[in-house]
């Protein structure tokens, strides 16, 4: 069986003065890290899913082995970005895909495989945080068609989660993960990243 791994790297991150993508952690763009973080945990292939400078963040990151897909409406929230990764996975051979926003640099290859654990098409599991659900997440193929009708604005696959709550399977990661999102310079600092040069001067 087969885990695809699905980067969403499309926000222009208004709260913290630019897209987080293009955030560096000891000189790296935070998307190549996040690429690595989903293939080290078991997920191939991988698709990025990029919106807000694009072509800034394909001349910064090195993007290694991923399939890259632009989300043109990326400004109107994660579930537009959400549609396009998804429809980008339709003719691979993915059972399940594995998906993880680019602001989440706590994520660890420990939690995808440990989320990852059950990669069948009829899958839906979802990382906790003291109890609280987030990412990563593990999306059966059996569930894409559903999640592209109702993933909208910022609320993402949230209805559809909900609607089929029964079916879900929170997996404890608070051990193993950090499941704070940069919503802040604050949170940027604490994680111990830095903000391009070129994009400091703008």
């Amino acid at each position: 069986m087969a885990t695809a791994g699905m980067v969403i790297a499309a926000g222009g991150g208004r709260r913290i003065g630019g897209p987080e993508a293009l955030l560096r952690h000891d000189g790296t763009p935070l998307v190549d890290l996040a690429i690595e973080t989903v293939r080290d945990g078991g997920c191939e292939p991988v698709v990025v899913v990029l919106g807000a400078a694009a072509d800034e963040v394909k001349a910064a990151a090195e993007l290694k082995g991923a399939s890259v897909v632009v989300d043109k409406t990326w400004g109107r929230g994660i579930g537009s970005s959400l549609r396009v990764g998804l429809a980008a996975l339709t003719d691979t051979l993915a059972d399940a895909v594995l998906v993880v926003p680019v602001d989440m640099p706590g994520v660890t290859a420990h939690a995808v495989r440990r989320v990852a654990a059950l990669p069948y098409s009829d899958v839906l599991v979802c990382a906790t945080y003291e109890g609280r659900r987030s990412f990563p997440m593990l999306f059966g193929r059996k569930h894409w068609s559903g999640i592209s009708t109702v993933a909208h604005a910022d609320t993402g696959a949230r209805p559809y989660l909900l609607a089929h709550k029964h079916e879900v399977l929170d997996v404890a990661c608070d051990r193993i993960a950090d499941g704070s999102r940069l919503e802040s310079p604050e949170a940027v600092a604490a994680f111990k990243l830095t903000i391009p040069a070129q994009r400091t001067r703008q």
